[in-house]
């Protein structure tokens, strides 16, 4: 990251902005949409909130970036709670933006973290205007493009921690987790991520932040050195059971580098991510044709998934586990990822109900919250069928499906994907930068 070195001064000191307060003054806010059945539309029909009636779903919510109020309002118990209480699953939300005080109706149905990534922020920050005089006052200061990206980010990471550290507290450094991710374009550079994870660590300074590191090959070394560094960390896209059993391995021999005699509030989770493996492999076995091929179309990533869960199952057990727990250590949860249903054929909640277990997370994008909240069912279901998985496994690689090859493309796309985010949102700064006559040619 160039532009580490201007920034570990540039950034002033975290202290939270004005916008977590619900009630200051804003030149752009966001409204939520619920969409309410008849008894919560009358209940709420006199707040401030923009309240919609929607015939397809009934009691459910959706975030949207647009004008509005911002206001947090306390909302009935949802499936969300039970997931956590019943279950020991932990429901975060996949998406960030201004003002985060949009995070509060998620936060009162149940929701407890916020994962966030480059295209995320490119989203956000592109589309709304909410970022306008922040980013003008730092162009103006003499602050680079990049340089300003970061600062942006990192507002909107410390604004969520405030909000979300209640529930840190409460569990004792277990879950009220926010994420922000190092720049993509380190994804095979380890040094320069241990370096980037140190940085944003220092610069958000809340407890509750997890510094999101791909799962690269270049970048398992820093998993482990970043966590040796006392930093907790969201190891992101993985997508095969022998990349995520290095990501355990870091995670493990990063504890036991870090020389630390209280480990409680170094932690983590492996981001598995779930249906960009079945758009992959539905694609492989439709080249194949055969009626057995098509008929395992939609059931890959589910399969890999629970097996995922029985490595992490054996993994943190046994006595090289136990002797960090006797410092305080916490599990490194699993959390899925990519849980939105790329197929419209398949069911809305297929990546979040099939995967529901004890010490795991669920982030989801506005569409799978909103299917789950909608019509979720809660129940222990990752590991119900364990052998169903291990037949469907083994029957795709009876088919040819090479699962490492599979989860190598997946990664090259997804951190190309990132870095086509990340520099498309760095060029839309420029625009608005000229746009706005801030910059001088």
């Amino acid at each position: 990251m160039a532009s580490i070195s201007k920034l570990s001064t540039s950034i002033s000191s975290p202290t939270l902005s004005s916008s977590v307060n619900p009630r200051s003054s804003l030149s752009s806010k966001s409204f939520v949409a619920f969409r309410p059945s008849s008894d919560f539309f009358t209940k709420f029909s006199a707040s401030r909130l923009s309240v919609q009636r929607g015939s397809d779903l009934k009691g459910s919510l959706v975030v949207r970036c647009s004008q509005g109020d911002g206001n947090g309002i306390p909302v009935k118990r949802t499936v969300l709670h039970d997931l956590y209480e019943k279950e020991g699953q932990s429901p975060w939300y996949d998406n960030l933006c201004r003002p985060v005080t949009d995070l509060l109706p998620l936060i009162s149905k149940g929701v407890r973290g916020v994962t966030s990534n480059p295209a995320i922020f490119q989203k956000a920050i592109s589309s709304s205007n909410a970022y306008n005089d922040q980013f003008r006052e730092l162009v103006q200061s003499g602050k680079d493009i990049e340089s300003a990206y970061w600062e942006l980010v990192v507002k909107d990471i410390q604004d969520a921690c405030k909000l979300f550290e209640p529930i840190y507290d409460q569990t004792d450094a277990g879950d009220g987790y926010v994420s922000v991710e190092v720049s993509p374009k380190l994804a095979d550079d380890t040094e320069g991520t241990v370096e980037a994870a140190k940085w944003l660590h220092k610069v958000v300074s809340r407890p509750n932040v997890y510094i999101k590191i791909p799962a690269t090959a270049a970048c398992i070394p820093s998993i482990r050195d970043t966590i040796a560094n006392g930093i907790s960390v969201n190891v992101t896209l993985i997508f095969s059971i022998a990349r995520y059993e290095a990501v355990i391995d870091a995670y493990l021999d990063g504890l036991e580098a870090s020389g630390l005699s209280d480990l409680s509030r170094v932690t983590s989770v492996a981001s598995f991510f779930v249906s960009r493996v079945d758009t992959l492999i539905d694609k492989l076995l439709e080249k194949i044709g055969t009626p057995e091929a098509l008929d395992l179309r939609g059931k890959a990533a589910v399969a890999q998934a629970a097996l995922a869960y029985q490595l992490y199952q054996k993994k943190f057990s046994g006595p090289r586990w136990e002797a960090l727990v006797k410092k305080g250590a916490k599990k490194q949860r699993l959390l899925w990822a990519s849980t939105s249903v790329k197929n419209p054929a398949y069911p809305d909640t297929l990546y979040v109900a099939p995967l529901i277990g004890p010490d795991t997370v669920s982030t989801m994008p506005d569409q799978a919250l909103d299917a789950f909240v909608d019509h979720g069912t809660v129940s222990r279901t990752i590991d119900s069928n364990v052998s169903e998985a291990e037949g469907i496994y083994s029957a795709l690689e009876k088919l040819g499906i090479n699962w490492n090859e599979v989860g190598n493309q997946l990664e090259v796309e997804g951190v190309d994907s990132f870095k086509k985010s990340f520099d498309s949102l760095l060029n839309t700064l420029q625009d608005k930068a000229n746009s706005l006559k801030l910059v001088s040619h």
